[in-house]
């Protein structure tokens, strides 16, 4: 089956599936829409736009404990406009070396923030980034609407290396993952969690 497909089929379910939950068990989540659209100026020019959005139900392998505090902030999960499959839930080992870990970029009333959750803890998750969300807009189609720019990818200690060729002196090697979040098409950077707090990774580009 191809990914377009299957992202297609997940949005049809991700429209059903949580009004069915919400009837069924208390303080479960309550989904309102899954798409936000409406008008930004920019430039002088008012622009239409859409962001499109998952609830958690939609990524399966999400941890128990992870789903249920998503669901109480009430996060919906945004997607970008080059989706062709659910994305911007990602798994990796953000604390050290061998832990299984999980960042996720959560939309809730405008506004959407970057939130890790180490396996030790997973209803205290860390906050690293957040904005409004009409604030994550760019050009997404030729008609110049505007779509949704936020990624997140796990990076490897071996991606992040290859960032960083040409650099002098080259960083020490890292022993676990970084977060890779993204502007599409602009930039990248890499958050690396060490000696109990975040930072962020020198690349050269």
């Amino acid at each position: 089956m191809k990914t377009g497909t299957i992202f297609a089929i997940a949005m049809v379910l991700a429209a059903t599936a949580p009004a069915a939950a919400q009837n069924s068990q208390p303080g479960a989540f309550k989904a309102t829409q899954l798409d936000e659209s409406g008008h930004v100026t920019v430039d002088g020019h008012v622009t239409p736009y859409l962001i499109r959005h998952l609830p958690a139900i939609s990524f399966p392998e999400l941890p128990a404990a992870v789903q249920d505090e998503l669901d109480r902030r009430g996060c919906l999960i945004p997607q970008t406009y080059e989706a062709h499959h659910p994305e911007n839930v990602i798994h990796g080992s953000f604390e050290r070396s061998g832990s299984s870990d999980w960042a996720v970029l959560c939309s809730h009333a405008g506004t959407v923030s970057l939130l890790v959750f180490f396996s030790g803890a997973p209803e205290s998750p860390a906050v690293l980034a957040g904005a409004p969300e009409t604030r994550r807009l760019q050009t997404s189609d030729a008609a110049g609407d505007l779509g949704f720019n936020w990624g997140i990818d796990p990076a490897s200690p071996e991606q992040v290396r290859e960032k960083q060729v040409g650099m002098e002196p080259r960083p020490p090697r890292l022993d676990h993952d970084c977060i890779a979040d993204s502007v599409i098409e602009h930039r990248t950077v890499y958050h690396y969690f060490s000696k109990g707090g975040w930072t962020l990774v020198e690349t050269a580009k």
